[in-house]
């Protein structure tokens, strides 16, 4: 219980207090922080100056917060949002099946592929959603299904937003690179052919909610019917698709 006493005495006296003032500071401050470093991507030294909190303070409660992944660290060493924020948030996996299911089907009976929700879930993805065509040569993937993050175009696009460090963790083994994951942020879309199974191919797209990336819609299925490029035939498609589940997750 030290550590209180510690924080209640870090902060100088034109700093001393802020609103709103629940009576228990460090979750006062570790909220300030929050509010902070996601409303502009920060340093230390910028949260420290914009905050009033004492460098260790703020240290401490800025990695506090990463563990929590409610921030994390970019390339440059700023503060910004973490993915933790988006899985808080009133995007839950069922309000996002909710929101998709009727996108979903319409996807699958005007391409004749199956079609699944993504999210990512610690250092693998996660179907959460799954609609398969009545008939035909299908890719069935239950809900449930936990797949590795190292292959498919619904892991490059879940790890092009992914935080930095799982990125790192997971490239070296990768079918992707670093300038991949920079490309589907920019074209916001990604396809894989033979990658997860030699006989299968796909195109995904993110699913976002209160701006951040929370899921990955994706088409999949026999490489022969999405040859040359999945991209190519259902790229526009899949993007229309999923800013119809945007609209709905605002």
């Amino acid at each position: 219980m030290g550590k209180l006493s510690d924080f209640d005495n870090e902060l100088d006296d034109n700093h001393a207090t802020f609103n709103p003032d629940s009576g228990i500071k460090v979750l006062d401050r570790s909220l300030l922080i929050l509010r902070t470093a996601t409303a502009q991507p920060m340093n230390l030294s910028e949260i420290c100056s914009s905050t009033g909190l004492p460098r260790a303070t703020a240290h401490r409660l800025l990695t506090a917060l990463h563990v929590h992944r409610l921030l994390e660290r970019d390339k440059d060493g700023r503060w910004r949002a973490g993915p933790g924020l988006s899985e808080l948030s009133p995007a839950s996996s069922d309000r996002i099946i909710q929101a998709g299911m009727t996108v979903m089907r319409s996807l699958m009976e005007k391409t004749n592929e199956s079609v699944q929700i993504y999210r990512l879930t610690g250092n693998v993805r996660t179907c959460i959603a799954s609609i398969e065509p009545a008939s035909g040569l299908q890719n069935t993937v239950p809900v449930g299904a936990r797949m590795s993050l190292l292959r498919g175009s619904a892991a490059r696009v879940l790890m092009a937003w992914a935080p930095e460090e799982l990125v790192q963790s997971i490239i070296p083994d990768a079918a992707f690179t670093e300038d991949d994951l920079a490309e589907i942020r920019t074209t916001g879309v990604a396809e894989s052919i033979g990658e997860r199974d030699p006989s299968l191919a796909s195109v995904s797209t993110p699913i976002r909610a209160n701006q951040g990336v929370v899921a990955a819609l994706s088409i999949s299925g026999p490489v022969e019917r999405l040859r040359p490029s999945p991209q190519q035939l259902y790229g526009n498609l899949i993007r229309e698709a999923a800013k119809r589940i945007n609209q709905s997750l605002q």
